[in-house]
C-alpha cells in the first residue's frame, strides 16, 4: 500500500510537490505524523529515516508553468499522479490525503485527514515538504530580495511587501491573485517577467 500527499497547494510561487511512499511493516519508523505537526528538525530527521527505511518512495513536482496552465487543482493531481508512477515497486491500493484522487491505473481510495491517520500518507507529507522547503532554499539562493528561505513562497506581509517593491520572479505563480496584481508592465518586465 502506498500513501501520497502533497505540499506547496497554497503558496504564491514555487511547484507543488507530491510523494508516495510504501513503508516496510519490518522497519518501522518512530514519530511518524503530519508535516504540519512537526517542527523542521523532526521533519529533516525523519526525511532521512524514510528514504533509508521504505520500501520504496518517490518524490515528484508539477512547475509552476503547469500550475499556471492547469490550475493549482490539476497541477496537484498531475504531482501526485506522477509520484505513484514513480515508485519503484507497483502498489495494491493507493491512499491519498484529501478528499480528491488523481487519475491512476491502480486501486485508490481518499482519506479526509489521511496526514494524520495513515502512516504511509504522513510519510509523503513529511517528503513532500521538506523536498518543498529546499527548493525554496534554492530560490532564495537565486532571488534573495523575496527571502523565500522564511516563507516557502507562502503569502506572508514580508512576501507580498516584496512583490510590491520588486514585481513577481519566473518562479511566481502568475495566476494566483497576489501575484497578478503585481504583473504591471514596469514591475513585471523588471523582474524577467513577459506581460501580455
Amino acid at each position: 500500500m502506498a500513501g501520497v500527499d502533497e505540499a506547496g497547494r497554497g503558496p504564491l510561487a514555487g511547484p507543488v510537490v507530491a510523494a508516495a511512499v510504501i513503508l516496510d511493516d519490518a522497519r518501522r519508523i518512530r514519530g511518524l505524523a503530519d508535516s504540519k505537526v512537526l517542527t523542521p528538525l523532526q521533519r529533516e530527521r525523519l526525511y532521512d529515516q524514510i528514504r533509508e527505511k521504505a520500501l520504496c518512495c518517490s518524490v515528484a513536482e508539477a512547475s509552476v508553468q503547469e500550475i499556471d496552465t492547469l490550475n493549482i487543482f490539476h497541477a496537484t493531481m498531475l504531482a501526485m499522479r506522477r509520484a505513484v508512477e514513480g515508485l519503484r515497486l507497483r502498489p495494491a491500493k493507493v491512499l491519498v490525503d484529501g478528499n480528491r484522487l488523481p487519475r491512476l491505473d491502480v486501486l485508490a481510495e481518499a482519506v479526509v485527514g489521511g496526514d494524520a491517520k495513515v502512516k504511509a500518507i504522513s510519510a509523503a507529507s513529511i517528503l513532500a515538504k521538506v523536498h518543498r522547503d529546499r527548493l525554496c532554499e534554492t530560490l532564495h539562493q537565486e532571488f534573495p530580495q523575496y527571502n523565500f528561505a522564511a516563507h516557502k513562497g507562502y503569502g506572508t506581509p514580508e512576501h507580498l511587501q516584496a512583490l510590491k517593491a520588486h514585481g513577481a520572479c519566473r518562479h511566481h505563480r502568475r495566476f494566483f491573485s497576489p501575484v497578478a496584481a503585481t504583473l504591471t508592465v514596469e514591475g513585471g518586465a523588471a523582474a524577467g517577467i513577459t506581460v501580455p
